[in-house]
């Protein structure tokens, strides 16, 4: 992706300097565009735990990346090996619903314990974690490519008219390092010439939506209208949506789908109102240990001050505005899970399958013995 046409991906290692990682800090979009250097294992954490950076495939990456940090730290009288034990479980309970953080760091993890020397140690925990990012990148121009193919049958059927597409928090180029996962379709899309218009849910409390897929949409040029969480139902009412595509930060295997909260909704409504509803899922966020997303997904329950106070920019500053009682109980869950009976279908990397346990096994036959 490009951010004033220059390309970027959300995840690198700093030119001239590999015991720096530097990602885009995504708290400050779309006021302002910052790089921010992370050197230790506690910046990884912090910045996942304070969504410096954000969405499930950019999360593992970024916390692959930390394990390698980690051992950069070591000093001459330091066990890397138990720097490692210890840095892992830390980095491991920054986030708890998506799973591609358990995905990276366990793979990482593995690789380490393989070697002996520290230096050893460290070129490996540096070409796994660049390998899974590499895996991510992939994952996402794959995804795009089979998910295509429904955005062109929807424009035949629409006889020109434009392909109205609504979507819901980031499942973008942002947090998926390029590409995207929902958005590879969009993207591939508009660059093949259909006319194509996205709906961004605004996504409270975080507001994901209009401030981070909002901008990158329109950085791509990509057609866009920001539209209240609670709009898309009356939209789909009116036959102004055409599909809804969206992200996934964990899937069992019997097709359920966690996602930012409200997704369900969303779901339901589409459901509702005859409207196919996709879930756009690389491999890394499939859960191979659980088969009843309902009951065993984890689900973050987040600050309650981020549903408190609102943040926003004034003269030039970012700044949070109080907009509910300081008296009033919150509760603040991160995400809710999509049953697989709303799901039209899973745009993996190795094609569309339906939401369930034999389809998704058929994709991916080597995960058999991990179920």
């Amino acid at each position: 992706m490009k951010v004033n046409g220059i390309h970027y991906e959300t995840i690198w290692l700093k030119p001239g300097d590999n015991s720096v990682v530097q990602v885009i800090d995504q708290r400050y979009l779309p006021f302002k565009f910052i790089i921010a250097d992370l050197i230790t294992a506690e910046d990884v954490f912090l910045s996942i735990k304070n969504m410096q950076v954000r969405g499930a495939p950019l999360i593992g990456a970024t916390a692959a990346m930390g394990l390698y940090l980690a051992l950069l730290e070591c000093k001459e009288n330091d066990n890397p090996d138990t720097i490692l034990d210890e840095k892992a479980l830390y980095l491991l309970s920054s986030r708890p619903t998506a799973i591609n953080l358990a995905h990276a760091v366990n793979k990482v993890f593995q690789n380490v314990k393989m070697v002996k020397e520290l230096d050893d140690k460290i070129k490996v925990a540096r070409e796994t974690a660049l390998d899974i990012i590499n895996q991510e990148k992939d994952s996402s121009l794959n995804i795009g490519r089979y998910g295509l193919p429904l955005i062109e049958r929807l424009s035949v059927a629409n006889k020109g008219k434009p392909v109205n597409i609504l979507t819901h928090c980031n499942a973008g180029w942002l947090a998926c390092i390029d590409y995207g996962t929902a958005t590879a379709p969009i993207y591939m899309a508009h660059d093949s010439g259909i006319d194509i218009h996205v709906w961004v849910d605004e996504t409270r409390p975080r507001n994901q939506g209009s401030k981070l897929t909002a901008w990158e949409l329109q950085q791509h040029g990509v057609p866009c209208t920001i539209i209240t969480d609670n709009a898309g139902g009356h939209l789909m009412q009116h036959g102004l949506v055409d599909m809804v595509m969206v992200g996934c930060d964990r899937l069992s295997l019997n097709g359920d789908a966690a996602n930012k909260i409200g997704t369900y909704l969303k779901a339901l409504a589409a459901d509702d109102n005859n409207i196919p509803f996709y879930v756009a899922v690389p491999s890394s966020s499939i859960d191979w240990s659980i088969s009843d997303g309902l009951t065993e997904i984890p689900i973050e329950e987040r600050d309650e001050n981020e549903i408190r106070f609102i943040q926003g920019i004034r003269n030039g500053q970012l700044e949070e505005l109080l907009i509910a009682d300081t008296s009033s109980k919150i509760t603040n869950y991160a995400f809710d899970v999509t049953p697989a009976r709303l799901i039209a279908g899973l745009i993996t990397e190795k094609g569309i399958c339906k939401p369930e346990k034999n389809s998704i096994l058929e994709l991916f036959p080597e995960k058999t013995q991990m179920t």
